[in-house]
């Protein structure tokens, strides 16, 4: 493909980042000193890498944070299927992604953080891992990244895009620079319809619509410690609220406090969106009157114990595959929703609050097939929880969350087409 024009906005972008490049390191050890790096890893984001290139073809692909990172899986195992001797890198920026993402990593995958979009971090980054084809997810895409990619000869390919009203708006301001950088990708895959709309309006050619990459994502890592903890919780009734946030606490709490007060039986894990609100969150259970142990504490729940609050990272495997139902957070607040194909690929049944403006398509799938369930209200919560037909929810998530796997190939197919023919 031959090198994409490079505006006035996307030059001047350019050299504003080369000017303040001498400012990295400075950055990054003040994040440091905040508790916002890794501190084994930090150097990473410098173009500095902490693990060597495989033999072989590489593909690259790059995510922002958690949920996109996880989405990967899917469309990784299904190119390592189709090529052998391909092997992955995963670049993210979030320390949470990283943490996550080793506990769940597919084989032949490496993981390093996204260097800082300066020329120098950059350049070494391509200068070790010189890989094949570089792959963007979802909306992050870093311009000095992407046209140092372009001008060594690497295909992009920008997949699983999604851009609703919103972020269009706050990227037409910057309308130059989003032409000339989607002008250098091969191949554009959209979650929806709008997404390839608002793509189409910023400059973007030839784009498809291939659905979410969530959907065809493949189920989180099972942990060994898993049986155990199950033979030493039979009879409890376990259900789950993952990723909460204080407004989806408040709900699921109140639910809690009235299910064990009529039946001791049951329990709730919590999986709080940030492990480190896990005493605030322990203070409102206190407050409740609801007895509750933490799993970062090494501390199982016994049988007078109502709430096991889940602050780790990289467990949601566990928890969902533990719980019969799963109240999906972030959807009684602000922030949209998160992810209702986890805890679906896994059999939990999938319950939500009424703010789902991040998974609206996702989640309109899910009530179409009767696999989801809203609930506004503690009370409704407890309804859900305590209907008889609440397995026969999760076991239609499961069957939607496998449906989700078609078109994958496809995709895959169309990657492997980008690869330079003597990889």
């Amino acid at each position: 493909m031959p090198e994409a024009r490079t505006g006035w906005a996307l030059r001047c972008y350019l050299g504003a980042v080369a000017a303040l490049s001498p400012l990295l390191p400075w950055h990054l050890k003040r994040r440091l000193k905040r508790g916002k790096e890794d501190p084994g890893r930090w150097r990473e984001k410098l173009g500095y890498p902490t693990a060597e290139r495989p033999e072989g073809p590489l593909v690259w692909f790059h995510a922002v944070g958690l949920g996109e990172v996880l989405a990967l899986r899917g469309l990784i195992a299904a190119l390592a299927a189709a090529r052998g001797d391909l092997n992955f890198l995963v670049t993210s920026s979030a320390r949470s992604s990283a943490q996550v993402f080793a506990s769940n990593r597919p084989d032949r995958t490496v993981h390093q953080y996204l260097p800082l979009d300066g020329p120098g971090p950059v350049a070494r980054f391509l200068d070790h891992w010189r890989p094949d084809l570089s792959v963007w997810a979802e909306q992050d895409l870093w311009p000095g990244a992407v046209v140092a990619t372009a001008r060594r000869g690497i295909p992009l390919a920008l997949v699983n895009a999604r851009m609703d009203a919103r972020a269009f708006a706050a990227r037409s301001k910057g309308r130059g620079i989003y032409r000339d950088l989607y002008r250098r990708f091969a191949l554009i895959s959209a979650q929806d319809e709008a997404t390839a709309r608002h793509l189409a309006a910023l400059g973007a050619d030839g784009v498809t619509v291939g659905g979410t990459l969530k959907a065809a994502a493949g189920p989180l890592a099972d942990p060994p410690d898993r049986p155990a903890l199950q033979a030493a919780l039979a009879g409890r009734r376990i259900w789950v609220a993952a990723s909460t946030h204080a407004q989806d606490e408040a709900v699921a709490l109140a639910a809690q406090d009235r299910l064990f007060r009529a039946d001791p039986a049951w329990l709730l894990i919590l999986a709080p969106r940030d492990p480190v609100r896990a005493q605030e969150i322990g203070a409102a259970a206190a407050r409740l009157g609801l007895p509750f142990v933490r799993r970062s504490l090494a501390q199982q729940p016994g049988a007078s114990d109502a709430l096991w609050i889940a602050d780790t990272f990289g467990e949601m495997g566990l928890w969902y595959r533990m719980g019969s139902a799963a109240l999906v957070g972030g959807s009684f607040g602000p922030t949209g929703g998160h992810n209702p194909w986890e805890p679906a690929r896994l059999g939990a049944a999938v319950l939500h609050g009424p703010n789902v403006a991040n998974f609206r398509d996702d989640y309109a799938r899910f009530h179409q097939a009767g696999a989801a369930r809203e609930v506004g209200d503690a009370d409704a919560l407890i309804a859900a929880l305590t209907d008889p037909s609440l397995p026969d929810l999760g076991a239609r998530g499961r069957a939607l969350a496998d449906e989700g796997m078609a078109g994958l190939d496809r995709l895959a197919e169309c990657l492997l087409a980008l690869l330079p023919e003597d990889k």
